[in-house]
């Protein structure tokens, strides 16, 4: 894979009820250039089993245990290889399959 424009870091831990809205609102986007990085901190519910059916190379998924939420971002920064870094909330989604789009649209000008 080229080195894509965005990486979206996610840090998880046990959040089987919200990853998976999480992962397509990244991956369903309609701007493409795009890896998703999710940085687990060793789950112990369902949260991997889920990551595990989405099929995309743009998804990388890293799971070990850390020291909270920063230190896994700095994990997911580790990982990178975007020219821009997003954060994103386990929880958390795009609401608009635009939004990637509208970023670049300003940025990449």
């Amino acid at each position: 894979m080229n080195t894509p424009i965005f990486s979206i870091i996610t840090s998880t831990l046990n959040s089987e009820d919200y990853v998976e809205r999480c992962v397509q609102s990244v991956l369903g986007q309609s701007f493409q250039d795009v890896e998703h990085i999710i940085v687990d901190g060793a789950s112990c519910d369902s949260t991997l089993d889920r990551l595990s059916l989405i099929d995309d190379s743009r998804l990388v998924v890293l799971s070990e245990l850390d020291t909270g939420i920063y230190n896994a971002w700095n994990k997911g920064v580790d990982l990178a290889r975007g020219q821009w870094i997003l954060f994103l909330g386990s929880d958390d989604f795009f609401s608009d399959l635009t939004a990637l789009q509208l970023i670049a649209d300003q940025i990449l000008i």
